[in-house]
């Protein structure tokens, strides 16, 4: 049975199956983008259906079209809070994400952007508390370390598609580890410092995160936290 949760938009979450989410710092949308982003989602409910489509489906690969339209702005972006530039704060966000293994969820890659971050994960938790957890920690930690207490640092929403099948969670892990790539801040994937991408020596796409995969340092780190 699904598990779905409410904001401002429903979430619906299966039971088992990894989990695509984009998490973005407030403001990182203008809200002329917000509002084309909106327009954009209702072309698509006006478009007739696919032959053979499910509405979950449709709903399925509508998300996927509107992430992708975000993800192309965030990458794009000149203007706006940038905060996870500086490299403390990504390591914050990196090191919050690596934490929830194995207990929270398994993890499958990550990337931390200069205005968001990238996470698939199966959820061993309910999606809110492992949400909530990620996001009120770095921002508590990130806002104190940039002397800005009481900054609303993430934006309330989080973007998130679920995995329907091995195939597709392979493409997703290549999407998150390419953003950067895409986004020309680098020639190869595993050169970006805050992804996944750069432990791929030793652990094969598609298994889950183990301790044993992580620096020692970076390992080290999250037994004592």
């Amino acid at each position: 049975m699904d598990r779905e949760y409410h904001r401002h938009l429903p979430h619906q979450i299966p039971e088992g199956v990894p989990i695509f989410l984009t998490w973005n710092l407030k403001g990182a949308f203008p809200d002329e983008v917000i509002e084309r982003l909106k327009r954009y989602r209702k072309s698509l409910e006006k478009t007739p259906p696919r032959a053979g489509e499910t509405a979950r489906e449709r709903r399925l690969r509508e998300d996927k079209m509107v992430v992708l339209m975000a993800d192309r702005f965030l990458d794009a972006a000149t203007e706006g809070p940038m905060y996870l530039k500086d490299p403390a704060a990504a390591k914050i966000v990196e090191d919050s994400i690596t934490f929830g293994i194995v207990e929270r969820y398994d993890l499958f890659a990550w990337c931390v952007m200069a205005n968001h971050a990238h996470a698939l994960l199966t959820p061993h938790w309910h999606m809110r508390k492992i949400t909530q957890g990620i996001k009120g920690y770095t921002a508590h930690q990130i806002n104190g370390l940039q002397g800005a207490r009481g900054r609303v640092f993430w934006q309330d929403e989080s973007y998130d598609h679920w995995s329907r099948d091995e195939e597709e969670i392979m493409r997703i892990i290549w999407y998150i580890e390419q953003n950067p790539v895409v986004a020309g801040l680098c020639a190869k994937p595993e050169d970006w410092r805050w992804s996944s991408a750069r432990l791929r020596a030793n652990w094969k796409r598609g298994e889950a995160l183990r301790r044993e995969h992580l620096p020692h340092t970076l390992a080290g780190e999250i037994e004592a936290r």
